[in-house]
């Protein structure tokens, strides 16, 4: 498959993991969706990402969770979502201390 259909995929499965929160009572807003090349590389500098981001190829989001009005920031907040997202396909970054990241793995980058 072409990066583009991945791409397709991924943005289909973020449209059902968002309708899916709001169904079980959470609100959502996007956090950082894209990165360019030269942030992830500052990131990975600064122990705070990879160089290789899926981000860069608009295959991850990090999203922002919210319930009852209140911002929920721990990785333990997201695992409903997290699990739904991987019975959709995706892989949770919960499962490596990102919690609010969503992405679809790409030769071997999560």
């Amino acid at each position: 498959m072409r990066l583009s259909d991945y791409q397709h995929r991924f943005t289909f499965m973020l449209a059902h993991l968002i309708l899916w929160a709001y169904e079980h009572g959470y609100e959502i807003s996007m956090g950082e969706v894209f990165r360019t090349k030269e942030q992830a590389e500052l990131n990975a500098k600064k122990g705070t990402g990879i160089a290789n981001s899926l981000h860069c190829m608009c295959l991850a989001a990090d999203l922002n969770l919210f319930k009852d009005g209140v911002y929920l920031t721990k990785t333990e907040d997201h695992k409903p979502l997290g699990e739904y997202w991987e019975s959709l396909g995706g892989s949770w970054g919960g499962r490596f201390g990102d919690g609010n990241h969503y992405s679809l793995s790409y030769n071997g980058i999560k």
